[in-house]
């Protein structure tokens, strides 16, 4: 259970988060957490709730708003996937997202780039922020002052991985040798955004038109610590089908029957302009901005705390 102290410290980087959208024109929405069907997404295990499921992100709700005719929209909340509890997951946790229509994953990136640096200017008395652009994490400092490194996906699995990418993903290892070889050197020096993901690995990502092998998809790291997810939007209902197929089908070969076809989310699609949109971890950025260890340590009252 975290201090008052502390406690005030996180209010104070959830009011910095909500001024610097509100700053630019972003209008905060609250969306449901229970919905009766999900974005099929193979990697990710939702909580049934008496037959309806919680939210593992607000994706789904935010994007049908947005193809009603939103330009600009936020939302800060809770959503629940079924992950082992860890330094940097909980089962239960607090999620940002935003969605700008009109751009690309560049622009995104751009953005991610000036909200981090907002926040630790807003926020520069705590015990993460090290000066002016400027990080502390142990011994080590991360310098915020950009433009941030960008490293494709290709170019980490050359320069990091034992095996290249390609050779990688007919093995199936693309996950493990990104999270044992590639993710622990990204981000000390100054953040990275990890980019052009392989399609098959960005089902909700728009390809890049130079290059359809790629996806626009980017992750931002900072001190080895993945802490965004972010895409230009595929917009196309016909071709989001066939990739919503493929997850349904794969997800139901490894025995995860609540995958099931989103029809009124694909119905409102084609009414979505060219669009971006990211999710950020919260609860890590907080941990980092905190200089703290685990994100228990950032939430009022932690997993731990609430069993019997």
């Amino acid at each position: 259970m975290i201090s008052p102290h502390r406690l005030q410290q996180r209010a104070d980087l959830l009011q910095a988060v909500r001024s610097f959208f509100r700053g630019r024109a972003y209008t905060e929405v609250d969306t449901p957490v229970r919905l009766p069907v999900l974005l099929p997404e193979i990697h990710i295990k939702p909580f049934s709730s008496e037959g309806w499921f919680l939210q593992t992100s607000p994706e789904l709700c935010m994007k049908r708003l947005l193809a009603q005719g939103c330009r600009r929209l936020f939302q800060i909340c809770h959503c629940f996937r079924k992950e082992e509890a860890g330094r940097y997951h909980q089962s239960e946790f607090t999620l940002l997202e935003w969605y700008h229509v009109g751009w690309g994953y560049a622009e995104l990136m751009r953005e991610c780039e000036e909200f981090v640096r907002f926040l630790v200017s807003t926020c520069n008395e705590l015990p993460g922020c090290a000066g002016q652009d400027i990080l502390r994490r142990g011994e080590r400092t991360i310098s915020l002052a950009g433009p941030w490194e960008r490293l494709s996906v290709q170019e980490a699995f050359r320069r990091y991985a034992r095996l290249p990418l390609a050779e990688a993903l007919r093995q199936d290892l693309f996950d493990l040798l990104l999270v044992t070889e590639i993710e622990p050197h990204l981000g000390w020096q100054q953040p990275v955004f990890l980019y052009d993901y392989p399609t098959e690995l960005a089902s909700l990502a728009k390809r890049r038109a130079e290059d359809p092998t790629v996806a626009e998809r980017f992750e931002l790291y900072i001190a080895g610590i993945e802490l965004a997810n972010g895409f230009s939007e595929l917009t196309d209902p016909v071709e989001q089908r066939q990739r919503f197929a493929e997850q349904i089908l794969r997800s139901q070969a490894e025995g995860n029957a609540y995958a099931a076809m989103p029809e009124r989310f694909l119905a409102d699609l084609g009414n979505l302009e060219e669009t971006a949109g990211v999710a950020l971890g919260l609860d890590r950025l907080m941990l980092l901005l905190l200089g703290c260890t685990h994100v228990a340590e950032v939430i009022a009252l932690p997993e731990h705390y609430l069993e019997e």
